[in-house]
């Protein structure tokens, strides 16, 4: 009687492991070794492997779907999953990182084999990050990056693709001296806090004005990469600072909010107040055309193809480097009306 239980319990334990190994391996991707005890044992990679090459299921979480940009990355990923013959499924968080984490957890019970996540802040979706890796699905970071001392290209995830950030801010800035033959007073409006693109373009901007004593940063706000949140705190801070003659915003979006701000305060932008930010939008493309915006850096948002790439040369096991770069250029007065067809 012992004997049979005995062979009953080795039978329920094994046919556990086999079970484990077998929903393991239908996520993104697996090895089987044999522990010390000789039982075969599922462990994913670092970052997890892609278990094929074609055919792949794709989720896509994005922190928030607020602006032209966005939604011009959005299409571009829904667009590579059509060219690549993959399936696509997006989430979209709304802005919240508690959100994005549960869309993130989401995606992976629904098996994908591969996610690409635009996360809202350096450290808000570790934790959904990591547990991708855990359950052997690879993750793309793209547009914004995970804070590396929590998460590593390379291991806990395989690439980011996206944009130099502190290269942009650090052209706008050149741009800015080069106008005001380096004497200015400067608000300057910040992206989302936490957020990769914010944190980078405040280091780059900054750094490269201080080399230059004549141009002070007289205030610095959040504005959230938000149209009407700029447009509300630029009409503060014009209260508090009257004679600033430059505004440099985070993205084209908030230097939208900057612009009725001035004209709201009985300011011309371009001439009593030069502007410059990042992204290439269409609405900061115009505003460059109309003399009222200096310089835009794009910060390309067709990330679609890369991230795609990316996929493609991680499957067939090229090595993809832990930073995928997208090239941006610099548009001003002189080009802006020909690269208008590039806007968004």
């Amino acid at each position: 009687m012992k004997r049979n239980r005995f062979i009953y319990l080795n039978f329920t334990f094994m046919l556990s492991v086999l079970l484990g190994s077998v929903l393991l391996a239908g996520c993104g991707g697996s090895t089987t070794s044999t522990g010390s005890t000789g039982a075969s044992v599922t462990t994913c990679g670092n970052p997890p492997k892609l278990s094929k090459s074609t055919g792949l299921k794709i989720g896509f979480s994005q922190n928030i779907s607020n602006s032209p940009w966005r939604l011009a990355e959005n299409k571009s990923m829904e667009d590579g999953a059509k060219a690549a013959g993959d399936s696509f499924v997006m989430t979209d968080a709304g802005g919240q990182d508690a959100k994005q984490v549960s869309d993130i957890q989401s995606l992976i019970s629904q098996n994908v084999n591969a996610l690409i996540v635009a996360p809202l802040t350096q450290t808000g979706e570790v934790s959904a990050i990591l547990a991708a890796k855990k359950a052997c699905i690879p993750v793309f970071l793209v547009d914004r990056d995970a804070d590396h001392t929590l998460a590593k290209p390379g291991q806990d995830y395989v690439t980011f693709v996206g944009s130099d950030f502190v290269k942009q801010a650090q052209l706008v800035a050149d741009s800015i001296i080069k106008a005001t033959n380096g004497q200015a007073k400067i608000i300057e409006l910040e992206g989302t806090s936490g957020a990769t693109p914010a944190i980078l373009r405040k280091q780059g901007f900054d750094n490269e004005i201080k080399s230059h004593p004549g141009m002070q940063i007289v205030a610095s706000q959040d504005a959230n990469f938000d149209r009407d949140t700029a447009r509300q705190k630029m009409q503060t801070l014009l209260q508090a600072h009257p004679d600033v003659n430059v505004v440099y915003a985070a993205n084209d979006e908030e230097a939208q909010g900057a612009i009725a701000a001035l004209k709201a305060a009985g300011k011309v932008p371009g001439k009593d107040v030069l502007i410059g930010s990042i992204d290439g939008e269409t609405a900061g493309l115009q505003s460059i055309i109309a003399g009222q915006q200096l310089v835009s850096v794009t910060s390309n948002p067709r990330l679609g193809s890369l991230a795609y790439q990316a996929i493609a040369d991680y499957a067939s096991g090229k090595t993809v480097p832990a930073w995928v770069i997208m090239q941006d250029k610099v548009y001003t007065k002189d080009n802006a009306q020909a690269n208008l067809v590039n806007g968004f």
